[in-house]
């Protein structure tokens, strides 16, 4: 059993939220994307890919703020697929309120710490909490011009270690091993049960490390830190035409192969720790 978590719905809000900040009536044609009628149109355009790439499960991303309602709609109408998380910018007004059980925040993009009485409010209302640290670079924006006035001050995971500690009914995801901060997040992961890492995109900050790392490597040595049951098999797919990046999985898969991952192993990273987590989170 396969199972992603980390695959972005880029919904008709989020077509909508790029298209008013470039000041045009539509950025489909500018990327080469297909914009979904709806955000029932774009579930269901998931699912067929899903059944067709043999992908049982993915935790969906909605990847503007305030646009819960659009994966909201993708839960409901395939509880059995799909769990979600939003992304959620702390700043804005009234962001505690109603949150979502999945939250999703990126502290360097939009410019807080942590541990900023807002960011900690949001965080106590969720049961489950990704955390983008590490190297932050959004093709998309950079291909429409827009600007990215991202702070990597806020971006170690180090960040995390306290909060993890002081919310241990939440769960943590820092997706991307660290996305650069490799050493951190498994330092993190280490000292706090509830944080799990996910192997997510194609994992360029591997070019940042010192001397030969490869994958097998960065599983191998996350597998000694965390064990099998705390690594979370992603994709990064987002956009329509392309659909799923299997690319991923078969790159991955043959990393941990090298990594001397166990039959086991290897189907808790690529499917079943997921599962788990989705079960425990979101199940009613």
């Amino acid at each position: 059993m396969i199972a992603d978590a980390h695959v972005h719905f880029f919904s008709p809000a989020f077509f909508r939220s790029l298209a008013e900040q470039k000041n045009v009536p539509e950025v489909g044609s500018l990327l080469g994307w297909d914009i979904p009628e709806s955000a029932e149109s774009l579930a269901d355009r998931w699912v067929q890919e899903m059944d067709r790439r043999g992908l049982a499960q993915a935790m969906l991303i909605a990847s503007v703020p305030n646009d819960a309602a659009s994966v909201n709609v993708a839960v409901a109408r395939h509880p059995s697929r799909f769990g979600a998380v939003c992304m959620v910018n702390p700043l804005l007004p009234n962001a505690a309120e109603n949150v979502p059980a999945g939250v999703f925040l990126f502290p360097a993009m939009h410019r807080y710490s942590l541990h900023d009485d807002r960011a900690r409010a949001v965080i106590a209302a969720a049961k489950l909490v990704y955390v983008h640290c590490g190297v932050l670079s959004v093709g998309f924006r950079k291909k429409l011009g827009l600007p990215s006035h991202f702070d990597m001050r806020f971006s170690n995971p180090i960040d995390l270690h306290a909060i993890a500690l002081d919310f241990p009914h939440v769960r943590f995801v820092i997706p991307h091993f660290g996305a650069g901060y490799f050493r951190e997040a498994l330092m993190v992961a280490d000292l706090c049960p509830n944080v799990y890492l996910d192997t997510s995109s194609s994992n360029s900050w591997l070019r940042y490390q010192p001397g030969n790392m490869t994958m097998a490597r960065v599983f191998r040595r996350a597998l000694e830190v965390l064990g099998p049951n705390r690594i979370l098999f992603g994709s990064d797919s987002s956009w329509f035409p392309r659909g799923w990046v299997g690319e991923v999985l078969e790159s991955q898969t043959k990393a941990l192969t090298e990594a001397g991952a166990s039959p086991e192993m290897r189907q808790a990273v690529l499917g079943g720790n997921l599962s788990a987590l989705i079960q425990s989170v979101f199940a009613k």
